[in-house]
């Protein structure tokens, strides 16, 4: 049974990590309700890893082209400073308030529930913005429009908020077209990603201990595998059908969390 378990929360924070739904709050949400018990939270630290792994592995042309290219060519060298540049304020915010929000935020479903229906609502509205996007490419995200999607990724912190989303949301707010947006997402994904695992592996490397490796094994395979499998489909739904299906997912998960808070069915 805890290895079933360790599969289906790898196979979520697989499908979840790239959608704008936040993989966070939905692990910590189905940890709960089928009591699976994370000592050190190892396990949900382990499993990112898989969704990093398959994110550079189907862009791993791009980027190889991008760090082949830095010495000679400067779209290359524009392409890896505004990945760059919208990598650094999810640092500095992580570096600040992660432990704050770790203690606190992570033991609030109110806030994950808050969270959904406030992000639903900002997707709808610009999904109604009339605006043209002035980006058609991830490659060409100039670096001013590049550090606004890194203060709104930033805001990722927020269980509920999602990382992919705060980027997504951000890159069209600044005027990056819907399939630009996401694979710029993707790509800032990469850094910013590795740099939390590393600074959280270090937390609880002394909770690892080889009893859970197989659990862990499982649960970071699924997750690479389900990412593999999500991401392209995501980008085709996307431009064909745009973010609101998303943004009414989260509404109606935050509204649907917030009674469960409410009946006592869920702890607040």
């Amino acid at each position: 049974m805890t290895l079933l378990a360790a599969a289906l929360l790898g196979i979520v924070q697989g499908i979840t990590e790239f959608l704008p739904v936040s993989s966070t709050a939905h692990v910590l949400l189905i940890s709960e309700a089928i009591g699976y018990d994370d000592p050190g939270g190892v396990f949900t630290v382990m499993i990112q890893l898989g969704s990093i792994l398959a994110v550079a592995w189907i862009y791993r042309r791009k980027l190889l082209n991008m760090i082949s290219g830095l010495a000679t060519r400067p779209d290359a060298r524009h392409f890896a400073a505004a990945i760059i540049v919208a990598t650094i304020p999810a640092l500095i915010a992580g570096a600040l308030f992660a432990g704050y929000v770790k203690r606190i935020l992570y033991q609030s479903p109110r806030v994950w529930a808050i969270a959904f229906i406030v992000g639903g609502v900002v997707m709808l509205l610009l999904e109604r913005r009339s605006a043209a996007p002035v980006v058609e490419r991830a490659e060409d995200t100039p670096l001013p429009r590049a550090l606004a999607v890194g203060i709104c990724q930033s805001l990722a912190l927020v269980p509920g908020v999602s990382r992919s989303g705060a980027t997504i949301i951000g890159g069209i707010a600044a005027g990056l077209s819907r399939t630009a947006a996401a694979e710029f997402s993707f790509f800032v994904a990469i850094p910013t990603m590795s740099a939390a695992f590393a600074h959280d592996l270090l937390d609880i490397a002394g909770h690892l201990s080889p009893e859970r490796s197989l659990e862990i094994a499982v649960g970071l395979v699924t997750a690479f595998v389900s990412s593999l499998l999500v991401i392209r489909p995501f980008l085709a739904f996307v431009a064909r059908s745009g973010w609101a299906p998303f943004a009414w997912y989260r509404i109606a998960l935050g509204i649907a969390l917030l009674v469960a808070i409410g009946g006592g069915w869920v702890r607040g």
